[in-house]
């Protein structure tokens, strides 16, 4: 048959190259390894590192691309290689809760410094409310005061402290003149009347003459012994404040019936005296008045 013989080589045609006959090859003298002999063991632990990685390519399935034979195998995760990540996962956390505890305090505080500030207004505005009130309560009874005042019919008449600050409530439609004040000593006088007051003389009328003179009590009472024999006046006691005093009336003076009052302050000698008898009623009121120190 022809073409079975055509396969049978021709001992005269040369024979065709092959690397592998070629003891020169250098793939002759290092042979292509065994892909079955190198195949990796399906049953080896690749979590198992290789110590020192051989050079070149390891094998690979056919038909792709060979690696690198130094190319680590993937290994399964180790709890050394977890740790950094669960770290991380615990700090976030702590981060979150930390920052959830802040904003809570934050809106505590917000919460009570409005809380505080609507106490505050509030106590502020019942403060100046009570001040308010307390003001107008205060003006009302100082104005009622001033009204009582207007309507109390009297003043208060006050004498020099020197002299035992002899004072006594008078009628408020009297005037007063003090023709001598004793400032430098001597005799106090004063002189009081409705409306304007009389020129002083032993012969004009005035609802009342002060007088604080520097003389005994036993001297002045004695001017009024003459008048008291001839019975144009007649004396009684009375207490005035912790002095008792002789009380003239009748013909005090020539053309003036009246009463005069006499008593003791200290080393002086008061007098008090009415010019006419329309004054009396008065006149015994204000002796209900009078103080002084002793």
């Amino acid at each position: 048959m022809q073409n079975d013989q055509s396969l049978i080589p021709n001992p005269s045609q040369p024979t065709p190259y092959s690397p592998s006959t070629n003891p020169t090859h250098p793939t002759a003298q290092n042979p292509q390894p065994n892909p079955a002999a190198t195949a990796v063991d399906s049953t080896q632990n690749l979590a198992t590192p290789t110590s020192q990685p051989q050079l070149g390519f390891a094998p690979s399935a056919p038909g792709t691309a060979p690696r690198a034979h130094n190319q680590p195998l993937a290994s399964p995760l180790t709890a050394e290689d977890l740790a950094p990540r669960r770290h991380g996962w615990v700090e976030t956390v702590a981060l979150v809760f930390a920052c959830l505890i802040a904003i809570t305090f934050a809106g505590l505080f917000i919460w009570k410094y409005m809380e505080w500030d609507t106490v505050k207004t509030d106590v502020d505005g019942q403060i100046d409310a009570a001040v308010a009130i307390a003001v107008s309560e205060n003006t009302a009874k100082l104005e009622n005061e001033f009204t009582e005042r207007e309507k109390y019919p009297y003043k208060t008449f006050s004498g020099p402290s020197d002299y035992g600050s002899l004072s006594f409530e008078y009628p408020k439609t009297w005037n007063v003149y003090i023709a001598k004040d004793a400032a430098s000593g001597g005799d106090f006088e004063a002189y009081l009347n409705p409306g304007e007051v009389q020129p002083v003389s032993t012969t004009t009328i005035n609802a009342l003459r002060v007088m604080i003179q520097n003389q005994s009590f036993d001297s002045v009472i004695r001017t009024y012994d003459t008048a008291l024999r001839n019975g144009t006046v007649a004396v009684s006691t009375r207490n005035i404040g912790s002095a008792v005093a002789n009380i003239y009336t009748g013909e005090i003076s020539r053309n003036l019936r009246g009463a005069v009052a006499i008593f003791k302050i200290r080393d002086k000698t008061v007098v008090l005296q009415t010019d006419a008898e329309l004054f009396l009623d008065e006149f015994y009121k204000l002796l209900d008045t009078v103080t002084f120190v002793e």
